[in-house]
């Protein structure tokens, strides 16, 4: 029996394909730079291993982070990865110990019903053969789903699903046909022999009662065989590659390594560990808001993997971070954007954003854009400061934050420097987003210089997109605040006395400061001093872009109106008094987009300073004034 031909297809898939991963991952590895090489060697033998060992129980296999977000599309996962683990580990024991001999070929446990026709009628193998057909029953549920959320993605809460390439259809017919063979294969030869569960039983005796199952049997067998060997054969080639590859980033994540700058065999196993599940189409708002359904980090990551031309992908992308937050395998999704983004980079892809809103406020400058350098930035001789506050462009745009900011300090006894009062120029982030990381290093080496000759022992920002660059690419002395930190320092310290204004608002995340930053609570403790904070439906590390991200320069201003007024829509939907930000570009982008009051928070804190004394009487003086004149 263990020379039946049927079982050819599978053995040459199998060993194809543990042959292939081998060789793969050690190129991956030589590949590795030097001390990428010492990480994942020491994670190897110590806690990272551990961790690797947790994660690929929790993520790989029960994936945890889907079933939070849906938990049907999480069961869904779960019963096809850690279904089909246990249905080998259990077939593995099966063979061993109700077979004729220990340490039987991989073949023998695959096939073993057709092997031990008769087994599982009395005593434990009986019990033994209950759990193995439940465990197939858990499968096919899981399949049943996944044909569901193929067709009907809406039915699985997902607003669309992935485009497959024909190679990915056939692995994923193959796959498909996986476990419906194996029914049908084991319930004929049940049927054949009166053996079998709930299951494979069962239904072998009703397709016995009218088909001839001892013939009809063998052909499901090769079927079961075929699928196997395909699915393995197509794997190196297809989305289904993920599922090898993705134990390796484990291991590599937890030692330690990360994206960089660049590409590297790090990127490659990250393009390869994407499974396009299409969970990061459904959080798109660039999908869902603007119609844009192509440009998605699923269709990014297939791109990178098919050696295609994926410029327009690559520049089409809010940068927000939301797909990154929800990917299932912990792909970083933006980092590798902005390295495609650098290697794409051409001469005519100056930010539009510097032409729009420009680097200084010296408008002869704008001419020498095109030559992409900023050599002509005169070296400024900074008066001295301890607190240096930096508008960056912006806020610049958005003057009423700057306003409320000098009120702030000036009421705080703040002594500060107002660093870009006169004009300065920008903190490079907008041009390290386009992939212009030249020229970014030329803005930021004139902006240290300036903070350095300061002597400030705190920068402070109102931009997110500021606060990031300063913090992650900048070499600073002085500690890097966000005006929101910098306020509720103020505010615990008893530096800044505020009233309470009686409002009812709903609070932003900015991208850059939320996601980006991981700066969540301190804006929400500052405004819960003054006012009435109500909580959004989307918010912290999922809530919704804006729509004016600088990470999009290709989008039309009409898609960009679409995402604003949905994201609007939804964070007022509780009709608060006032939707507050904490980005003046956040700020700027939701005025146009809603009817509802939109503040940045330090228009709210200065709102909620006691007026000083002499023009507190005047007002008094002028209502009382009124009132006589009315009586």
């Amino acid at each position: 029996m263990n020379s039946e031909l049927f079982i050819i297809p599978f053995n040459l898939g199998l060993y194809f394909i543990l042959i292939y991963s081998v060789v793969r991952s050690t190129v991956w590895f030589r590949d590795l730079s030097r001390s990428d090489k010492l990480r994942l060697q020491r994670g190897f033998f110590g806690r990272p291993f551990m961790q690797s060992i947790r994660e690929i129980f929790m993520e790989s296999l029960l994936h945890r982070k889907i079933f939070r977000k849906n938990p049907v599309l999480g069961y869904m996962h779960m019963s096809l990865a850690f279904g089909w683990f246990l249905l080998i580990v259990f077939g593995t024991i099966e063979a061993d110990f109700f077979g004729e001999r220990h340490l039987n070929p991989p073949s023998h446990a695959i096939f073993f019903r057709w092997f031990n026709p008769g087994h599982g009628d009395t005593g434990f193998a009986s019990v033994y053969n209950f759990w193995m057909d439940l465990l197939l029953a858990f499968i096919l549920s899981g399949l049943l789903l996944a044909m569901i959320k193929r067709f009907i993605p809406g039915m699985m809460g997902m607003k669309k699903t992935t485009r497959h390439t024909w190679v990915d259809r056939l692995a994923l017919i193959s796959l498909w046909l996986i476990f419906p063979a194996r029914l049908f294969a084991e319930s004929f030869t049940c049927g054949a022999n009166g053996s079998g569960s709930f299951l494979t039983g069962n239904l072998g005796a009703t397709l016995a009662s009218f088909l001839p199952a001892a013939q009809i049997a063998p052909w499901f067998w090769w079927l079961y065989s075929l699928a196997l060997g395909t699915f393995f054969f197509l794997l190196p080639v297809s989305r289904y590659f993920h599922i090898p590859v993705e134990l390796f980033l484990i291991f590599m994540r937890n030692s330690g390594i990360t994206t960089g700058d660049r590409s590297s065999s790090y990127t490659e196993v990250q393009t390869h560990a994407c499974s396009s599940c299409g969970v990061c189409i459904s959080v798109c708002q660039m999908s869902y808001a603007a119609g844009i359904h192509n440009i998605q980090s699923a269709y990014f990551i297939k791109g990178l993997r098919n050696d295609r031309d994926i410029s327009a992908i690559t520049a089409n992308c809010l940068m927000c971070g939301r797909c990154e937050e929800v990917c299932p395998v912990g792909i970083e999704l933006g980092p590798m954007r902005l390295i495609e983004r650098r290697q794409g980079e051409r001469q005519d892809s100056i930010p539009g954003f510097l032409e729009r809103y420009s680097l200084t406020r010296k408008r002869s400058t704008i001419e020498r854009l095109p030559t992409q350098s900023y050599s002509y930035l005169e070296r400024e001789d900074p008066a001295r400061a301890d607190v240096l506050f930096f508008a960056g462009c912006m806020t610049h745009l958005t003057p009423s934050v700057i306003a409320a900011m000098k009120k702030i300090m000036e009421s705080a006894g703040v002594r500060y420097r107002f660093m870009d009062e006169k004009g300065g120029v920008c903190c490079g982030r907008p041009l390290m987003l386009a992939g212009r990381d030249r020229e970014a290093r030329e803005l930021i080496n004139h902006n240290s210089d300036i903070i350095w000759k300061s002597g400030a022992k705190i920068l402070v920002t109102s931009c997110p997109i500021c606060y990031k660059v300063f913090r992650e690419s900048y070499y600073l002395e002085a500690q890097v605040m966000h005006h929101s930190e910098f306020m509720k320092n103020l505010i615990e310290e008893g530096s800044l006395r505020l009233g309470y204004l009686h409002r009812k608002v709903v609070y932003h995340d900015p991208c850059e400061l939320g996601r980006g930053s991981g700066i969540y609570e301190d804006p929400r403790s500052v405004i819960s001093y003054v006012a009435e904070l109500q909580q959004a439906t989307q918010e912290k590390n999922m809530s919704l872009c804006c729509g004016g991200s600088l990470g999009n320069l290709t989008l039309a201003s009409g898609k960009r109106a679409l995402i604003a007024a949905d994201a609007a829509k939804i964070l007022t939907q509780s009709s608060p008094d006032e939707l507050i930000t904490a980005c003046p570009l956040c700020k700027k982008t939701f005025v146009q987009a809603t009817d509802t009051k939109v503040s940045d928070i330090a228009e709210l804190v200065a709102a909620a300073l006691p007026e000083p004394a002499r023009k507190a009487r005047s007002r008094i003086r002028r209502m009382t004034a009124r009132t006589l004149a009315d009586g």
